[in-house]
C-alpha cells in the first residue's frame, strides 16, 4: 500500500478543548512489526484529556487517543497473526488513536470476535480490559467479595458493575446523583452511595456490618484519597487506578499504618498486558463475557471526529454516561 492522507487531531499546545485540532496527516505503509488501520470507531477515555492539558506531559505536537477499531488495510513483514480484512481493535497503542487510519504495533492489536461491532470494541478496550486486569489479576476476585468502586457509573464504572455481578461479588458504587445511581444499580451494583447526599464511610460501615471491604477500586484521585482508606479493613488494598479529581500526592506511608496496616497500589493497564499472549487473554476474557451478554456495553455519546472538542467538554464536565465515542462510518 502506498502511503495515503487522513484527517486527524493534533494538538500543537496544552490547554483545554479549542487546542484540538483536524488536520492531513499521511498514513506510510507499516512497519515489519505494524499494522494499518482504517478505523471506524474511537474510544474516548479520561486519560485523553490529561495528554491534552499537560497533566500527562508528552513532547509537542501529537496526538490523542489510545483505542480504536477498524479493519487491517495492510500488514508488516514479521506480522503473523493478523491479515489484510481482520476486524481488530486496541486498547493501549502509541498517542495518535484520533484518526481515520493509522499504523498501530501489531503486538498491541487484536481480533474482534462475531456479534461484538466496532463501536462496541472502541468503547470496551481500554475501559474492559482495566477492569480485567483490577478485578483478576490485581485484586483477584473470587466471587464472594464485597467491595467498593468510586464513580460506577462512568464507562469502567458500569463495566465493572456487571462484571462484579458475573462474578457474584457485591459491588458497592459510588455515584453523584440518584440517577447515576439507578444506571450503576440496573447494571448491577448490589449498592450504590450517593456521596453528594450521603457519608461514603458511614454507608459503608453499615453496608458491611461494620466489616469494612477488602479492597477499593478508585479511579477519582485526590477527592477520595482518605475516604477510599477509611473504607478497607485490616491489612486490605487500596487500589488508585486513576485521578479524574486530581492525581493523589503528598501521601505520609504513616497513614496506611494508622488505618489498619493497608497496602496500596497504583496499577497500570500496560504493566499487566505486555505481551501479545497476556493481552490476548485478558481480551478473550472480555470478549467471552460481552458476547455471553453478560456484560452490555453502554454507549451513550457519539462524536465525529470533528466534533472531538465537545466530546472533551462533556466529558470533563461530569455530564456523560457509560462510554463515549467518536464514529467514522
Amino acid at each position: 500500500m502506498s502511503s495515503n492522507v487522513v484527517k486527524a487531531i493534533r494538538i500543537e499546545q496544552h490547554g483545554g478543548p479549542e487546542v484540538l485540532k483536524l488536520v492531513d496527516v499521511e498514513v506510510s505503509a507499516p512497519a515489519p512489526n505494524e499494522v494499518t488501520i482504517r478505523q471506524h470507531a474511537i474510544g474516548l477515555n479520561f486519560i485523553d484529556i490529561y495528554f491534552r492539558t499537560g497533566l500527562y506531559p508528552h513532547p509537542l505536537p501529537h496526538g490523542l487517543g489510545f483505542e480504536a477499531a477498524g479493519v487491517v488495510e495492510a500488514v508488516g513483514a514479521d506480522v503473523r497473526h493478523l491479515k489484510v480484512g481482520d476486524r481488530v481493535a486496541y486498547g493501549q497503542s502509541p498517542l495518535g488513536a484520533y484518526a481515520e487510519a493509522r499504523n498501530v504495533p501489531a503486538a498491541q492489536v487484536v481480533k474482534i470476535p462475531k456479534g461484538i461491532s466496532f463501536e462496541e470494541a472502541a468503547a470496551i478496550m481500554l475501559k474492559g480490559l482495566t477492569v480485567q486486569y483490577l478485578f483478576r489479576q490485581t485484586y483477584r476476585l473470587q466471587g464472594h467479595e464485597t467491595i467498593l468502586f468510586h464513580a460506577a457509573a462512568g464507562g469502567v464504572g458500569l463495566i465493572a458493575c456487571q462484571w462484579a455481578k458475573a462474578l457474584g461479588v457485591k459491588l458497592i458504587g459510588t455515584v453523584s446523583s440518584p440517577e447515576k445511581a439507578e444506571l450503576a444499580k440496573a447494571h448491577g451494583a448490589w449498592e450504590t452511595i450517593d456521596y453528594s447526599r450521603e457519608n461514603v464511610v458511614e454507608r459503608v460501615l453499615e453496608l458491611t456490618g461494620g466489616k469494612k471491604v477488602p479492597v477499593v477500586y478508585d479511579g477519582v484521585g485526590k477527592d477520595t484519597w482518605e475516604a477510599s482508606l477509611d473504607c478497607i479493613e485490616p491489612r486490605g488494598l487500596m487500589v488508585s487506578f486513576g485521578n479524574a479529581s486530581g492525581p493523589v500526592k503528598g501521601v505520609d506511608l504513616a497513614i496506611l499504618n494508622q488505618k489498619g496496616s493497608l497496602y496500596v497500589t497504583r496499577p497500570s493497564l500496560g504493566v499487566h498486558v505486555n505481551t501479545p499472549e497476556k493481552l490476548a487473554a485478558a481480551a478473550k476474557e472480555l470478549f467471552d463475557l460481552v458476547t455471553k451478554k453478560k456484560i452490555k456495553v453502554r454507549i451513550d455519546q457519539r462524536y465525529t471526529l470533528a466534533e472531538v472538542g465537545e466530546a472533551h467538554a462533556a466529558l470533563a464536565s461530569r455530564k456523560t454516561t457509560g462510554a463515549t465515542v467518536l464514529t467514522l462510518d
